[in-house]
This record gives C-alpha cells, structure tokens and sequence, in this order.
C-alpha cells in the first residue's frame, strides 16, 4: 500500500478549445493513487481515477470523452449544480412578499437551476493550489440579478482539493446583494467497478439518515419527513442497493432525498459509505449539508459511451448529492436556504477513496 506521507502531488491544466469565445480547460489534479480530471464548462468533475485492490486503476465516475460534450450534458455528468439543486415546485417561490417565477425545464417545474444553469455555465479559472500536503483549483462564476428567475447577483467559489490521503474536498462559497435560494451541489455518478459490471445494484450502500422525505408523483417533496424504518429507504446498515429497489421502481429506482442524522450547520460529519466488493473500492462521503439525494441513474437509456468504452445503462451508476432539501423554498418545516446579502454560505464536501482487502 502506498505512504500517503510521501505522496506526491500535482496539478495541471490544457487548453482544449472555447465555448462563446471562452476558453475551455482540462484540469488534472493528481497524487501517486488518484487522478482527478475536469473541466472549468460546469466545474464539472470528468474522470477520477483510483486502483482496486490488485493496484489497477480505472475511471469510476460518469462522463463524456469529449469536454465540448458537456455544454449540453442532460444527464448533469459531474457538474455543479446551481442556483438550486433539485426540483422546485411549479417553478415558483414566495420571498419576502415577492413572488418569483422561475425557468420551467422539467414540465411546469424547475430543476437543477433551470434550462442554463451552472453545469452550462464556463466558469473562471481563479488559481491554482500546489503545496506540499494538497493541490487544487479554485474556480468562480457570476451569476447576475434575474438568472433563470433568481433575484440578485450571486458570486460563486468552488474550489476542488485532492490531497496525500486520497480526500478530494469540494468547498463552495457564496455571497449575494439580494435574498435569494442557493443549493449547490456535484452531480458525479460513481460506479466503483469502474464500469467493468453494467450497474450498481450489488454495490453495498450505508447511509447515515434514519428519515427522508416523502415524494408525490413527480419526484417533488410532500412536506411529509418518514422514517426509513420499514421501508426501502432504510440504509442505515449497508446493505445493496438492488436489495429492495423493487419498492421505488414507480419512480424507475432511488430518486430521493435522505434527512441525514446529526446535522449542525457548519459541522462535517460521515453521510453515507459505498462500496464494491468485486474491486475492493470504497467511497465515503462527508459533508456539512443536511440532506442527500439518492439518484440510481433511472433515466440512461445506453445511448451514451463513455469513456470507459462502455455503454451506460440504467442503474449503471449512482449519484450521492449532498445539499438541502428540494422544493426547501416552499416548505418552511425544512432547513432554510435563503442567502442573505451580508452573509456567506460556505459548505464542504469530502469523496474519501480507499480500498478493503
């Protein structure tokens, strides 16, 4: 097993092309074990390269093969999401007696910040991270008053982290003029075989949530919080995803949103543990956040190769997204998201990578 203590560390950047005469990067942050590729279109994360338990690496999240790919990009491969992540009902919020109406991009609905949202988004290269303990970046983008509907400016930072411990920090950080919704999240989809199996429903899933909330017909939240107990949200043991995905199949697989125990805004804590006993692979997620979104891929129709030259089909990854509730601005019971100007929403996410012998 390599030292982690003598780790070495680096990050690099190529110009691969411009999107509306902006110019696009390929961004490689890397120790002697993992391999972090992405791109400043969407601050997305394309490639992470870690070993099994035999030392051979493989890509294990979702992605294009072509960065000029993710200017569209439906299935949200390994962005940021932004202004809000997840649905918001009828695509419409109440603040401060002001109604405002959003971008509908999912039905009568809203998601994930609307028709051109922050995966869409080339964000700025703002520095570059090199020490002797982590390497980085450090991207930004501006969001002006009246985005897809949202009022004020918004200014993002997001910045990924890779360290000797094989820890890849994402940190965002937020300021606004005006009172508005902010949910940021990635939406990488992770397949710890690196796609050498065609889905995930063997991999091994613990997440610390003893309640979620409950959804209608359109994948939007009730305002109902249910325990897991009993139920095919219980994964507060690990057990395999396909275990009892046959009780969400109405929604095509998981789609949900977990209530995750011991929240404390500011505080990261251990949200959920994957893993695959077939590589020996395992993630664990930390985060500051108070929910996590479930997504088993239902909508890949194997229409997409990815770069691992397979095809990605239904359930062939799953997505882990921390972030607040979805739809929070219409339900008071869940924990606000309203920025407001004078303050900073900073949060942090931690992709842990290891291997189980």
């Amino acid at each position: 097993m390599l030292d982690s203590n003598k780790a070495q560390l680096s990050v690099s950047s190529d110009h691969c092309g411009f999107l509306d005469g902006d110019p696009l990067y390929l961004i490689t942050i890397s120790n002697d074990n993992t391999v972090v590729e992405m791109s400043n279109l969407g601050a997305a994360i394309t490639a992470i390269f870690t070993s099994d338990r035999n030392g051979k690496h493989h890509n294990i999240v979702a992605g294009y093969e072509n960065i000029s790919r993710y200017q569209h990009n439906p299935h949200y491969f390994g962005c940021i999401l932004g202004r809000y992540a997840g649905r918001i009902a009828s695509a419409k919020f109440e603040l401060d007696g002001n109604v405002f109406s959003l971008s509908q991009n999912d039905g009568v609905n809203h998601l994930h910040g609307g028709f051109k949202g922050f995966n869409k988004k080339v964000w700025r290269i703002r520095s570059f991270i090199q020490e002797e303990t982590e390497a980085g970046v450090i991207m930004e983008y501006f969001s002006p008053d009246g985005d897809e509907g949202y009022p004020g400016n918004l200014w993002i930072t997001v910045k990924y982290i890779l360290g000797r411990n094989n820890r890849l920090k994402i940190i965002y950080d937020a300021v606004t003029d005006k009172s508005t919704p902010v949910n940021l999240s990635n939406h990488s989809y992770f397949n710890l075989g690196g796609f050498t199996s065609c889905d995930i429903l063997k991999h091994s899933l613990q997440i610390n949530a003893g309640a979620y909330t409950e959804n209608d017909g359109h994948n939007l939240p009730t305002g109902r919080i249910l325990p897991v107990e009993g139920s095919p949200m219980d994964f507060l043991c690990a057990r395999e995803i396909g275990t009892n995905m046959a009780g969400v199949m109405a929604s095509g697989g998981y789609n949900h949103n977990f209530v995750l125990n011991d929240y404390i805004a500011g505080r990261v804590r251990l949200v959920a543990t994957l893993s695959d006993t077939m590589s020996g692979r395992v993630l664990k997620v930390y985060s500051d956040r108070p929910g996590l979104q479930l997504y088993t891929a239902n909508d890949w129709l194997g229409d997409i190769i990815g770069p691992q030259g397979v095809a990605y089909n239904k359930h062939g990854a799953v997505a882990l997204e921390t972030q607040s509730f979805p739809d929070s601005p219409n339900h008071p019971c869940f924990p606000g998201t309203i920025l407001k100007p004078g303050q900073r929403m900073i949060s942090e996410t931690i992709y842990e990578f290891s291997v189980c012998e």
